[in-house]
């Protein structure tokens, strides 16, 4: 299992996931699922990924290919992020054409979910989530953040927190309190993490941070977060009615 989230800020976007993969109790390894498609100046994506890693993997490799090879059509001929978004969805279908049969005559689903988002030109930041089928939803104003994998642990803090409005400092800041939430409730989401942030109309990284359990922002992060909500949950009163007379 992988836990990613994806958001959507007025001021530029905001992508969070972890590494672990397991097929097993004593099958985990490390594999990175965040890949980045950039053209300084002109255009930055940024694709994340749950579901099935050879899927996934194979995706992301002909995609790859697309953008080094001028002649064909691809993340860099794009017109605008709903294209792009297109793009992504219908190497998905080539990938399920080729695979997919094989993949069930050994009883493996089809399995996979995408967070793509970024910045073409002039055109305001985008981001979408893509399904296994290649079709896929916009982040809207009402729900300016999208998740995949693991994802009920971390929803409470982002539903209270984020908006449109918030900055990328304090986006990226709530994702990672909501990625703790997960690692502390599942054991199949863990570190090294990647955190990446884009301002808006940069068309580029701003930043890309490889988070182990020795980084000292996220270790504070984590050890506050627990602290303030012990210490809020030990102001609120009891119930009366639980009280002894």
């Amino acid at each position: 299992m992988t836990y990613c989230v994806g958001i959507l800020l007025d001021a530029g976007l905001v992508f969070l996931a972890d590494s672990r993969t397991n097929a097993g109790v004593d099958q985990i390894s490390t594999f990175r699922k965040i890949s980045v498609f950039e053209k300084q100046g002109d255009r930055v994506m940024v694709l994340m990924s749950a579901g099935n890693l050879a899927i996934s993997q194979a995706l992301n490799n002909s995609l790859r290919e697309q953008v080094n090879d001028p002649e064909t059509e691809s993340l860099f001929t794009a017109p605008n992020m709903f294209a792009a978004a297109q793009h992504v969805g219908e190497v998905l279908r080539q990938v399920y054409r080729r695979d997919a049969e094989a993949l069930k005559e050994h009883s493996i689903e089809f399995n996979a979910s995408l967070i793509f988002g970024g910045q073409i030109g002039s055109e305001p930041p985008r981001m979408f989530c893509v399904y296994a089928a290649g079709n896929f939803i916009e982040a809207t104003t009402d729900t300016p953040y999208f998740q995949i994998g693991e994802s009920k642990y971390g929803k409470p803090i982002l539903d209270r927190v984020v908006s449109r409005s918030t900055s990328v400092a304090q986006a990226a800041k709530c994702a990672l309190i909501s990625m703790d939430s997960t690692i502390r409730s599942n054991l199949s989401v863990g570190l090294p993490l990647d955190l990446l942030s884009i301002h808006r109309d940069a068309l580029r990284v701003q930043s890309h941070i490889n988070i182990d359990e020795d980084h000292e922002y996220f270790r504070m992060v984590r050890r506050r977060w627990s602290e303030s909500l012990r210490h809020a949950f030990h102001e609120l009163p009891d119930p009366e009615w639980m009280r002894r007379s």
